[in-house]
């Protein structure tokens, strides 16, 4: 084959980041090259309305065939609604009423949304069981621990997706929900042989393949006695082996984004593409900032690797074919799901509620939310209960003044809203502190419910905007 086969070749395995609301010309040259396709991020201003997001999918139609992808699990990781909070609560609330049948319906009316907006991959849903409590990464992203629960709701997650016509992406394989780091900033390690990985963490991705999920996202996470040193998005052992031998799986395979640190934070993202390719890979997620430039380094990486024997042409080949049977797929249409229901979104974060003791009657409450640290799959999206309370105040445990906060609470109902507690020692002594002085606080947590000390005690599992909503009904609150 010529450098430029091998190059078109390599093409068709990449996705790229856009640049704003409106698609660079390079990036159309790009499509029409034969680039695989896009992952949009709304940190790169591809969502500044819905309306503006659909002409930009459009627009890059136009000028191929491309994939277009999006991290949207709905809950905490939102990209549509990234400047209000999802409609939607997130796994944690659904694994928590287990109702699968409610999942099926929130997951398909989350992709009759994508479908509105021009978008036919999503990154969803998180099937990783969360093993680890102290987990900093996958937390409320989960269905839960349990992995026969995590697996059923896995599949009807899948199915609703790929209901409405996009195709679901179940990650991150081979399980990210035992580690106690972020993969988006170094290689977390999870030593499991694979006895444990198979009661654990690989029944929820056996049910997403049996549930026909399109594609399956990798983990750049080590598991020493599979992966040696390599992360798993990098190893033949791990790809390969145990994802298509022996569980079969013969959809795409999508990587993890290769800029984040536990992929690329040694080698660079250019040898980072060519490993992950020899391993078995067939689509690369490559980041958000990874523009033209970038896109070029990684390309002539590919070109030199398969010239210089470490990859072969076959597996270009293999790569580009099964993106191919995916755009097939995403061409053929499928049976309407009909328009989303975002009210089932508000119907589950209500029974998804997990209330200990009964919340008295509010006299004009001061509501005190405690600073959560956030990690980069969330984002910077709004949470708590500020559209319907009066008065909000949001501090630092750390820092906040416990006198003031209880002075400014005098003859006053007090709520306190905590955000995964059980992680964040800074938020537990506030509470407790304020708890001290008044037995009568409310606390809700909008993480997952391990620290519970109050005597009323609210747990939303999660913290989209419909999860606030039904925290704040519960409360007697009211939109303002």
């Amino acid at each position: 084959m010529s450098d430029e086969s091998i190059a078109r070749l390599a093409r068709s395995a990449l996705l790229a980041p856009v640049p704003g609301a409106t698609a660079p010309g390079w990036l159309l040259d790009e499509l029409e090259r034969g680039l695989g396709g896009v992952t949009l991020f709304a940190l790169n201003g591809n969502v500044p309305d819905r309306e503006r997001l659909a002409a930009l999918t459009a627009q890059l139609r136009e000028a191929g065939d491309p994939i277009i992808s999006i991290d949207e699990e709905g809950g905490d990781v939102t990209r549509l609604a990234h400047l209000t909070g999802s409609r939607y609560p997130g796994n944690a609330a659904l694994g928590a009423v287990d109702d699968v049948e409610l999942t099926r319906q929130v997951h398909c009316s989350l992709g009759a949304e994508l479908t509105e907006v021009g978008v036919n991959l999503d990154l969803a849903p998180t099937v990783d069981v969360n093993s680890a409590e102290d987990n900093p990464i996958i937390g409320v992203r989960a269905f839960g621990s349990d992995p026969a629960l995590v697996a059923r709701h896995a599949a009807a997650a899948v199915a609703g997706l790929q209901e409405a016509g996009v195709a679901a992406c179940a990650k991150h394989f081979p399980g990210h929900g035992a580690t106690v780091g972020d993969s988006h900033l170094g290689l977390p390690v999870v030593d499991a042989d694979l006895d444990l990985l198979e009661r654990r963490e690989l029944m929820p991705f056996r049910a997403a393949i049996t549930a026909g999920t399109k594609s399956i996202m990798t983990a750049h996470i080590n598991l020493p006695r599979l992966t040696g040193s390599d992360p798993a998005t990098m190893s033949h052992a791990a790809i390969t082996g145990l994802l298509r031998e022996r569980l079969g799986f013969q959809g795409v395979i999508v990587t993890d984004a290769l800029d984040m640190h536990g992929a690329s934070g040694v080698i660079g993202i250019p040898e980072a593409a060519v490993r992950a390719l020899s391993a078995g890979a067939d689509l690369l997620c490559l980041g958000s900032r990874e523009f033209a430039a970038s896109i070029d380094e990684i390309l002539a990486a590919i070109v030199a690797a398969v010239l210089a024997g470490r990859l072969s042409e076959e597996r270009l080949t293999e790569a580009a074919d099964r993106t191919g049977r995916l755009k097939a797929w995403l061409a053929n249409g499928h049976p309407a799901a009909g328009p989303a229901t975002p009210q089932v979104g508000l119907e589950a974060a209500r029974r998804a509620i997990h209330r200990t003791g009964e919340p008295p009657a509010l006299r004009d409450p001061l509501i005190v939310e405690l600073e959560a640290p956030g990690n980069i799959a969330v984002g910077p999206v709004p949470w708590g209960l500020s559209p319907w309370a009066r008065e909000v105040q949001r501090v630092d445990g750390a820092t906040a003044d416990v006198a003031k906060l209880l002075a400014r609470a005098a003859d006053r109902s007090l709520v306190v809203v905590v955000r995964d507690a059980h992680r964040h020692p800074e938020q537990r002594r506030l509470a407790l502190a304020l708890l001290a002085a008044r037995p009568d606080t409310v606390i809700v947590e909008m993480g997952l419910p391990v620290w519970r000390p109050a005597a009323v005690h609210i747990a939303t599992y999660g913290a989209a905007r419909a999860n606030g909503r039904a925290a704040a009904e519960l409360l007697g609150l009211t939109e303002r």
